[in-house]
């Protein structure tokens, strides 16, 4: 995933890494849009959306692995700090809610101004995420983060919504399309792109 995280950044800018640019905002950021997916409003019935919360937890550790890339060269000593402080924290029940549990990982990037790993482990650990599905779909969000790229998302060409369905939702369902095909062999990431581009409004972007 570092090596993948790398890549995106590398094709938004090659220079990246000298930018010294703040993740740690970016992942608490994320997180309101994680409480609007889950439900926040006692004054409205609200009911969650766990796809849509997945994703969101995808993009944060996107801004993780990131921030982790920026602060270290070494992606083998990064990955083992990484598992430690994820993959194994991440197995240990948690009381926190999950709305609780996003305002304490959003508390401490503020304090830090870094991504707070064990705050991340324990969000994961709130939404009933294990790691192995962490990993299935962060590739599957990089590959759309990778389209997004090819088809202008940084010039403001690329468009959003398709047939009335944000690209987040779309890819939710070619993921699901694959769970329920699993038996069958298949080059995931090229799946993946092909299925997306398939469902791309080509012709409104002309």
């Amino acid at each position: 995933m570092l090596c993948l995280q790398d890549n995106i950044n590398s094709q938004i800018n090659p220079d990246w890494r000298n930018d010294s640019y703040p993740w740690y905002r970016a992942a608490w950021i994320e997180c309101a849009e994680l409480m609007e997916h889950h439900g926040w409003k006692w004054w409205k019935k609200q009911t969650p959306d766990l796809d849509q919360i997945n994703l969101e937890l995808v993009d944060i550790w996107h801004f993780g692995l990131s921030d982790c890339l920026q602060h270290s060269q070494d992606k083998n000593l990064t990955a083992d700090a990484l598992y430690r402080s994820v993959y194994l924290v991440s197995l240990v029940p948690t009381e926190l809610s999950l709305l609780d549990a996003t305002e304490a990982f959003a508390r401490d990037c503020l304090q830090l101004g870094r991504f707070p790993t064990l705050s991340f482990a324990q969000l994961l650990s709130s939404a009933g995420m294990d790691f192995q599905t962490l990993v299935k779909l962060y590739m599957g969000k990089n590959i759309l983060n990778s389209f997004r790229q090819d088809h202008g998302y940084k010039t403001g060409e690329y468009i959003k919504i398709w047939n009335g369905k944000e690209d987040n939702e779309h890819l939710s369902e070619i993921l699901r399309e694959l769970d329920e095909n699993a038996a069958q062999e298949v080059d995931i990431q090229t799946h993946i792109y092909q299925a997306l581009k398939a469902n791309y409004p080509v012709a409104e972007a002309v």
